[in-house]
């Protein structure tokens, strides 16, 4: 079993469960299929498990290290965004509603993607390599969003929380809205989510509501 899903903490784990979408941080294992460094590259990419019919062999030696996510908001949460290629809609989608959502940094239309990895990289880790987090009130906080209690993550939706697991979410309660939460979700990505960008969530949360169309 290969170590080569990933967590909402952005953490590297082993499990059988299968995951909705793919990414990579470049190549960050060996010869042997061992994780050895948490990254290669500031630009942490979400794909598509399937583009253009392209087969890869698994964690081949010089190759990006295939990496893969529950969902695209456990994706967000541990600090990747969606990838140009294979995901180009998404990505400019995802580009407009960061731009939309951070003007503090005086961004346009012109500035490239590689100036917002460098801000979703110093948002997603310090030097040290631990996760950072910050706080925020519970009715500021939108879909997708994950937050950390008792160290374990859980996933803000329509104002309940779920518990994250690798096979899916269970169901965690309701939220006060003055209640101070422990953010997991970059700043950034927090603030693109304000500004309109809506993340694909796992099926075990993403229940169709029955009165609705």
């Amino acid at each position: 079993m290969l170590q080569n899903r990933v967590d909402p903490l952005g953490h590297l784990i082993r499990t059988e469960a299968r995951g909705q979408w793919m990414g990579n941080r470049g190549c960050i294992h060996d010869a042997h299929q061992q994780i050895v460094r948490p990254f290669r590259l500031k630009a942490w990419l979400i794909c598509l498990l399937e583009f253009k019919g392209r087969k890869r062999n698994v964690m081949t030696e010089g190759q990006y290290t295939e990496l893969f996510f529950l969902d695209e908001a456990t994706a967000f949460a541990a600090g990747h965004r969606p990838c140009f290629e294979c995901r180009r809609q998404d990505h400019i989608r995802f580009r407009r509603y960061w731009l939309k959502g951070n003007p503090g940094y005086g961004f346009t239309e012109r500035t490239s993607i590689q100036q917002i990895d460098f801000i979703l990289h110093e948002e997603r880790m310090d030097p040290r390599g631990s996760k950072i987090t910050f706080k925020e009130k519970a009715a500021s906080l939108p879909d997708g969003t994950f937050i950390l209690l008792d160290n374990v993550p859980f996933l803000l939706w329509k104002k309940r929380l779920y518990k994250w697991t690798s096979s899916g979410y269970e169901n965690g309660g309701g939220v006060a809205d003055e209640q101070i939460m422990t953010l997991l979700t970059p700043r950034s990505t927090v603030n693109t989510f304000k500004a309109g960008y809506k993340p694909q969530v796992h099926t075990s949360v993403a229940v169709p509501d029955s009165s609705e169309g």
